[in-house]
């Protein structure tokens, strides 16, 4: 069982250090959106997660069957990722809602809430790198662990990367009342190309290289 235990924190602190689009999204909706903007988006990404690790490692054919459309996938990953981007550098109108006020509630509402939801879970689930990480791992640990142990890896995993997201969050939130509109636009730029250029990896590395 502390085998499994070591190897639950040593693949949660590969994910909490794991550099991709959703560390840059949080980062960027912490920011515009404070603390509420920040935790709807990873709270996306953990379901993401979470259904995931279920699905890899409860039917793995399935899963495994699904990879042969790894191309099909990466584009619409690829197109998901690119066209935030896009948004965020042209399209996005640049706030920074301030949580102390009594009316957020009325301008940062469910609607708002459901689409970061939306928006954390598809990033997420539409980057093949992620479902090909979750996968690969689970089929590694099918036939040398068992399933209680299985269980105390991922579950240890998950909610290692839970409290980083949360970290980053607060971190990210913490620093929005020093910042400027202009600052805060250029953040949304710098995030749209970072997120443009997490696309066009996308599509090279899950595409092109296996064409």
């Amino acid at each position: 069982m502390i085998e499994s235990i070591l190897k639950g924190v040593g693949l949660g602190i590969f994910l909490a250090l794991s550099v991709g689009p959703v560390i840059m999204t949080i980062v960027k909706h912490s920011i515009n959106d404070g603390h509420k903007g920040g935790m709807s988006f990873v709270i996306g990404v953990w379901v993401s997660d979470l259904i995931l690790v279920l699905a890899c490692n409860l039917f793995s054919g399935l899963v495994a069957t699904a990879l042969h459309f790894t191309s099909l996938i990466g584009y619409i990953g690829a197109t998901f990722i690119t066209s935030l981007g896009i948004y965020y550098i042209f399209f996005k109108k640049v706030s920074i809602k301030e949580e102390a006020d009594p009316n957020v509630e009325s301008v940062f509402g469910k609607g708002e809430m459901t689409k970061l939801f939306a928006s954390g879970f598809l990033i997420n689930t539409l980057n093949p790198s992620i479902l090909l990480f979750w996968l690969v791992n689970a089929t590694a640990f099918a036939t040398t662990h068992s399933i209680i142990e299985r269980l105390t890896i991922f579950g240890i995993a998950l909610v290692m990367n839970m409290a980083a997201d949360v970290a980053k969050v607060m971190l990210a939130a913490k620093f929005r009342d020093k910042l400027t509109l202009h600052t805060v636009s250029v953040i949304n730029k710098i995030s749209g190309t970072i997120l443009i250029g997490f696309g066009m990896l996308i599509v090279y590395k899950y595409i092109f290289m296996q064409s």
